[in-house]
């Protein structure tokens, strides 16, 4: 899998509305994973949208997820770009750079998923997302 560069857009509880939204106007392939999902069943945000990819025909990608609890979404700030792929040396280089003189918010690690993910925010202010794609096995 090469490695990829989009918008991550982040909303205050109607992610999934937001993203078909999109699948409508682009078109295309749209996978939606809830919190509960991933193991947070039973809880008010099991419903919430925890990551969800839209891949159209034009070759757009469009990520988007329901910000997670005890995470303040701010209307106009809500979004980061995102890189992601299978390459871990080429994608830990980009995280080392990128938070290089900046503030992460998530350290690059293994997380619930099973992908190694970290969230930074780089010298210039831009949040950024970088998720290295584990093997399935």
């Amino acid at each position: 899998m090469a490695s990829r560069l989009n918008p991550y857009i982040s909303f205050g509880g109607d992610a999934r509305q937001a993203m078909e939204f999109y699948k409508e106007v682009f078109g295309g392939t749209l996978t939606l994973n809830t919190y509960g999902d991933f193991g947070q069943g039973g809880t008010p945000d099991a419903d919430k949208i925890m990551h969800g990819m839209l891949e159209t025909p034009s070759g757009f990608t469009l990520m988007g997820a329901d910000s997670p609890p005890g995470m303040e979404q701010t209307t106009g700030n809500n979004f980061s770009v995102s890189v992601s792929g299978d390459d871990d040396a080429d994608l830990r280089g980009y995280w080392e750079k990128l938070s290089a003189g900046g503030s992460v918010a998530v350290p690059l690690d293994k997380q619930m998923w099973g992908d190694v993910f970290g969230m930074c925010t780089d010298r210039f202010g831009i949040p950024w997302m970088v998720n290295i794609v584990q093997p399935q096995g």
